[in-house]
């Protein structure tokens, strides 16, 4: 496990921007520091090459471009990021949006749209955005990684089963059916090294967990492939040699239509990379009692992003799995992550002629046990199990994702939270105003107390928009014309634009009744925004009686 926190306090004047491998090295680096730092990152390493080449074909990219991800962004986040702990690279995440842009725009296409998500990623850092993007709900992101994770297993059926495929369609729906109609083409060589290192892969997390399983059994898997001489399919006969170095830096470029074009595809892998990291990071905190910088973190991403658009690689962003392993192998500082990148590009230089004897349906295996992960079917059944309006958020954003487009599931889902939340807080607030008509005690027999023709209302909770129409329809049903009326507020925490236009509205159409209002307790930001509402004002009920009387 890592090390506990250290006491010394991180400096002040950048403490909110500077990345985490600053404050470590601040505080103090050992050799006893260096020594844990680089037995985590080969550890890490290990278990990011496998994934690495694995994720990048489901992407619809050759295998290197997963290999130049983990390289080149796996640095830049761990060097420039804002959690001690997060390991960047290829993540599950990215896959479909991956796919998609490659198959409609090539890879020049996702080379420039990954460069503007870095630019947006870089952006939301800068002006401070990371504690919004934390505030996505998680019936939405439950729904679309484990829509995500459907389409990734969707993908790979072909490989698992060795089949036959002529054209292979882009919707989930379409694979099965191009998987039913070659079904006889099914290679029962390929099934079984698919399931060999599948049973191998789950026997190792049972009874020996810190092995490095996926490289273990995509290594015997080749093995017997080669030595057997196994009709399967491997990387080396689909796709060539694997580069052995990193490419030269290229600047992606393309003329105005095409940007706006990805713009949408952008957008997307700029909510994902955001959502993504910060929750990985958030895991990385609650496992070893740190802190994340949030907005840091976002900065690192965009830059990692970038140069990995220019340099061949993919989208990135944290990986919860491989910052866990990071963790859990004993990595006291960012230098971790770095020593990762390091050891990813010097197993490429040494083992790339290797990597082409790695079976296809192996990887497929692999990619089983991410989709396996990502699917999150104990959160998935917990939702399920809860309230009516989560439920329909989570069914919709995952059939959305599955069956139509990823960046309309996110969108959907989004608008339909936030009317649910917002539905949620009105009806909260409206219960509150039933409960509330009377004296500041809620009790019917201080009525009696009240100067004749005077009543008391108590407001309880943010008066937003939604709650506004509550308000509206309290004050109906309370009936009747009192000569003074006093608003208590003082448990009102915010108000918005909507709510200070109807409180205006009803103060004006009060007085043209003849009923005075008076505003009593209000915060100093509410009563900011009430500052163009000509109407007395007090601090307390007392006084306000005093000015009815």
């Amino acid at each position: 496990m890592a090390a506990p926190p250290k006491a010394m306090a991180e400096p002040n004047p950048t403490a909110s921007v500077a990345p985490k491998l600053y404050s470590a090295l601040r505080e103090g680096y050992g050799l006893a520091d260096l020594r844990a730092d680089v037995l985590a990152g080969i550890t890490v390493a290990i278990v990011a090459l496998p994934l690495s080449l694995a994720l990048a074909i489901a992407s619809g990219v050759s295998p290197e471009r997963g290999l130049f991800t983990a390289i080149v962004a796996g640095f830049f986040i761990s060097a420039l990021g804002g959690s001690r702990f997060q390991i960047g690279g290829p993540t599950g995440a990215f896959v479909v949006v991956v796919f998609g842009v490659v198959a409609k725009h090539g890879y020049e296409g996702l080379a420039i749209a990954t460069a503007m998500a870095g630019v947006l990623l870089v952006a939301a850092g800068l002006l401070r955005l990371g504690s919004f993007i934390k505030y996505i709900p998680y019936p939405v992101v439950t729904g679309f990684t484990s829509g995500i994770a459907l389409i990734i297993f969707s993908s790979q059926v072909g490989d698992l089963l060795g089949l036959t495929l002529h054209h292979v369609p882009g919707d989930v729906w379409g694979k099965w059916q191009a998987y039913a109609a070659a079904i006889g083409t099914l290679n029962p060589a390929a099934v079984a090294v698919a399931g060999g290192a599948l049973a191998g892969i789950v026997a190792m997390r049972r009874f020996v967990p810190r092995w490095p399983n996926f490289l273990i059994a995509l290594a015997i898997a080749a093995a017997i492939v080669w030595g057997f001489h196994l009709p399967v399919e491997t990387i080396g006969s689909r796709f060539g040699a694997l580069a052995s170095m990193l490419p030269a830096p290229h600047l992606p470029t393309a003329s105005f239509a095409t940007i706006r074009e990805l713009v949408p595809s952008a957008f997307t892998i700029f909510v994902l990379g955001g959502i993504e990291s910060l929750l990985s990071a958030v895991v990385a905190d609650g496992m070893t009692g740190r802190r994340h910088r949030s907005n840091t973190e976002l900065v690192a991403q965009g830059i990692a992003n970038f140069a990995s658009a220019c340099m061949g690689g993919i989208p990135a962003t944290g990986a919860i799995a491989r910052t866990a392993t990071n963790i859990r192998s004993g990595a006291r500082t960012p230098v971790a992550g770095i020593v990762h990148a390091i050891g990813v590009f010097a197993m490429m230089a040494l083992l790339a002629p290797l990597a082409a004897f790695i079976p296809l349906a192996a990887l497929g295996s692999v990619l089983v046990v991410v989709c396996w992960n990502m699917a999150e079917f104990d959160s998935f059944r917990r939702i399920l199990g809860g309230p009516a309006g989560d439920r329909v958020v989570l069914i919709l954003t995952f059939g959305l994702t599955v069956l139509v487009d990823l960046s309309i599931a996110i969108g959907v889902g989004m608008v339909l939270a936030s009317f649910l939340f917002m539905h949620r807080m009105a009806a909260v607030v409206e219960r509150r105003l039933n409960v509330s008509l009377g004296t500041d005690t809620e009790n019917p027999n201080d009525r009696a107390a009240l100067p004749p023709g005077v009543e008391i209302f108590r407001l309880d909770g943010p008066f937003f928009f939604g709650a506004a129409a509550a308000f509206e329809e309290a004050l109906a049903r309370a009936g009747g014309r009192p000569r003074v009326l006093i608003l208590v507020m003082d448990a009102v925490p915010l108000i918005d634009a909507s709510g200070v236009a109807i409180l205006d509205k009803f103060v004006r159409s009060a007085k043209t009744r003849g009923t005075r209002i008076i505003l009593c307790g209000l915060r100093d930001d509410v009563a900011a925004a009430l500052a163009g509402i000509d109407t007395p004002r007090t601090l307390t009920i007392a006084e306000a009686l005093a000015i009815a009387r």
